[in-house]
């Protein structure tokens, strides 16, 4: 599983970008992206986003 972005949730504080472990996710057009290929499947992410716009998929 990997975490995937709601960009329709997602208000680009970069919560997500600090707490990653991993490193995987950055900042795209002010919206979270997930690189799929680093992401270890942690659902930090999921749990540190404010907005709830990261889910496992």
């Amino acid at each position: 599983m990997v975490a995937v972005i709601d960009t329709t949730k997602c208000t680009g504080c970069e919560t997500c970008v600090s707490e990653c472990p991993a490193s995987a996710i950055s900042m795209e057009n002010e919206k979270a992206k997930v690189d799929k290929d680093m992401c270890v499947d942690c659902q930090t992410c999921v749990d540190a986003c404010p907005s709830e716009a990261i889910q496992m998929e």
